[in-house]
Order: C-alpha cells, then structure tokens, then sequence
C-alpha cells in the first residue's frame, strides 16, 4: 500500500505529476513485478467527507453543495460506472493518512500558485484506490455565485477538475495559453476540464465536462456498451524515421466536432486514443510545448518538443466496438 501525491489544478504554471501511464488520455498507474494496473475505486460508491470549515464567502455548506454538483457531473456520465457517496462533515483535515478520503480548504501560503491538488493512497499491486483527499488552497479567494464573481476562482470549476484526479485520470494538453506579462500563462481556451491550467478567477468555464474527460472516465469504469459503442485509433508518430516520445496526438471527429487526445509515450513513437465516436477523424501531433512538460509526463528528459505540428495524410474512419491500426504521422524538426 502506497500513499502518494500527484499534482492538481494551478492558477498559473503548471507542476511536476510524474509517473504517469496512459492509453489515449492519461491516466495513473502502478507497476509490479507482477505488472500494471491503472489506479481505479474498484469498491464503489467512493465514500468521502467534507471538512466543516468554510473560508470568506463560501461556507461550509456552500463548499458540500458545490462539491456534490462536481461529484454528480462525474456520475452523471453515461458511459462511466462510477458512483460516490458523501458521508457527512469531519474535522478532519485533507491529506492526513487517516482511512478516509476528505476534500477541504487547507491555507498553503507556500503554494502560491496552486489553487488545489489530490493524493491517493492505492494497493500497489491491484491498482485500487482506498483513499483520496483534496484541498483547496484558502489563500486564495473563493465562490460559489452561480455566475461567478470577479477576482474569486470559483470552487465547483476546480473540485470539477481535482475530482477527475480522485477517480484516477492525468492532465489533458487540449488548450491553449499565452505567457502573462508578470511570468505565468494564461488559458486562451480548453477543450476537457483536465487541462492543467485553470480559467481566470471569475471564470465559471470549467464547471462542464469535455468529449476527453469523458472518454478518459469511461475508459477507466467501463459500462457494458462503452468499447462497443466506441473505437480507437493507434500508431506511430515519427521523425526522421525514427519514433517521437511525448507527441501530443489529437482526434477530431469530423461527425461531432469532438476533441480526443493521446500521448506517445513509448520509444518507437506508440498512441492509442480511445473513446471514439464512430465516423471519420482527422489526427494531429503536436509537441507538449504549451506549457510545462511535466505535468504530463515524469520529465526525465526523453519528451521530444522539437517538431512541427502535422496531420495524418488522410482521415480515419473509425468503426463502432473497432480500431483503426498502423497510423503512422510523420513530423518535420522545427
């Protein structure tokens, strides 16, 4: 059994999630001499508390509010079998190894750009997770307005995002941000909830969940119709014959519009992108250069992010329960 703690929504930068393995999107895992097993609550519904104390302008009733919207935004999924339960209010704190899962504000000072972050305690052998506590960082302000309110980051937005890191998934690269003046960036746009930059204080945009999240839960707590009412799509992306480690790979459906990304996170260049609508897709590879490489992937120097984005010579036409194999995307140096 192993406690461990993995990033969560910044305001500004990005951070280190380190040890992260995925299938299309990404999502937590634990190796063994036996193998690998993603993290996931195979005992359900995930049973967590709420701490009762609030910060200026959302109370503790506010903050449980506001969390079980999160939590039923996630169940609500109709391709995940995944359930909740909330138990009540505790004093306890977040992040203490105590047997249960809490989610509560916690003053960090010393993290000034982190707005939240989630830790697991999991079985290393089965992957099962048996504890996850968030916190939100009280030093900075918060709300609960339905349509937001200026200068507060709004609490159901980023219990939204940490949430996704309680049932097991990673970052999401689909946005886009531009460097702030002062140092730090900006979101421009995100197509999924588990892009690790948040909107603007005041920004209620991140209280919806993408095509990526959603194909990242379902992939982890499957129901019955999901792989047959889906496909996938795999191959390489290389430069100059050879693979690309850390390509960011995204599926656009052309019959939804919908955005699927995936990661080549393999020597010779490997992805896989699951979840996706049936129809024909257009695939592009891009370099994790939006931001910092590490809060995708352990950054221990392999990621490549010296190419130019390319697309796949032609769509691809996935098929409902099939996989579209042998792709290949080759990439030009900058």
């Amino acid at each position: 059994m192993t406690r461990r703690p993995r990033a969560g929504l910044l305001a500004l930068v990005l951070v280190a999630a380190g040890g992260i393995s995925a299938s299309g999107y990404l999502k937590f895992g634990t190796s063994s001499g036996s193998g690998g097993a993603t993290l996931r609550w195979i005992r359900q519904p995930a049973r967590y508390f709420v701490t009762d104390r609030g910060v200026p302008g959302v109370s503790a009733s506010d903050l449980d509010a506001a969390l079980l919207r999160a939590f039923n935004a996630w169940h609500g999924v109709a391709t995940a079998d995944i359930r909740f339960e909330r138990v009540g209010f505790t004093g306890a704190p977040p992040f203490e190894p105590d047997g249960i899962s809490v989610i509560g504000f916690e003053r960090r000072a010393d993290l000034e750009r982190t707005l939240g972050a989630t830790t697991y305690t999991y079985d290393t052998r089965t992957g099962e997770l048996l504890e996850a506590d968030i916190f939100l960082n009280s030093n900075f302000d918060w709300s609960v307005a339905p349509g937001g309110e200026s200068g507060r980051f709004d609490v159901e937005s980023i219990a939204l995002h940490e949430i996704g890191h309680f049932v097991g998934l990673g970052h999401s690269a689909i946005g886009e941000t531009e460097l702030r003046a002062g140092g730090g960036r900006r979101v421009i746009g995100a197509e999924a909830v588990m892009f690790p930059i948040a909107f603007s204080a005041g920004s209620v945009l991140g209280r919806t969940l993408r095509a990526d999240d959603i194909a990242g839960v379902s992939d982890i707590y499957p129901t019955g119709s999901f792989r047959q009412a889906t496909g996938s799509v795999s191959g390489r992306v290389t430069k100059n014959g050879h693979g690309v480690y850390g390509a960011h790979v995204v599926a656009f459906s052309l019959a939804t519009g919908a955005l699927v990304s995936g990661f080549s996170l393999s020597a010779d260049g490997g992805f896989t992108i699951a979840g996706l609508a049936p129809g024909p897709a257009v695939l592009r590879a891009e370099p994790l250069d939006d931001g910092d490489v590490a809060s995708f992937v352990a950054d221990d120097g392999q990621v490549d992010v010296d190419f130019r984005v390319a697309y796949g010579t032609r769509p691809v036409v996935v098929s409902a329960g099939g996989s579209v194999n042998g792709v290949v995307i080759t990439v030009e140096p900058k």
